[in-house]
């Protein structure tokens, strides 16, 4: 499998269990809960095979840029959090640096 799809299913799975974190209530959910604790595992999991076939700063910079600006987005989106303009111009920061630094690795 290519190696930026299983680095894009670590990030949407960190993203699944970070967007968890509220409904778990405190981890006294049970569901929300046991769902969470799998996607992060299984997250971890494919980040360390990726990390194996690609530089640690350009699998980290990715996974975790793109984690926040896609869990700041579905925030909005689902828990009706607002993100004013600073709030998205950093968001998209994020996203040009994360660009930026794949495009430039050597």
């Amino acid at each position: 499998m290519n190696v930026y799809a299983l680095l894009f299913i670590a990030i949407a799975l960190e993203v699944v269990g970070t967007m968890l974190l509220p409904a778990s209530q405190n981890f006294t959910k049970i569901a929300p809960t046991a769902i969470l604790l799998t996607s992060y595992g299984m997250s971890f999991y494919f980040l360390a095979i990726v990390s194996q076939k690609l530089p640690l700063s350009i699998v980290y910079a990715s996974w975790s840029g793109i984690g926040i600006f896609s869990i700041a987005i579905l925030s909005y989106i689902f828990y009706k959090q607002t993100l004013n303009w600073q709030t998205i111009a950093g968001l998209f920061l994020i996203v040009i640096g994360v660009t930026i630094v794949n495009l430039f690795k050597s």
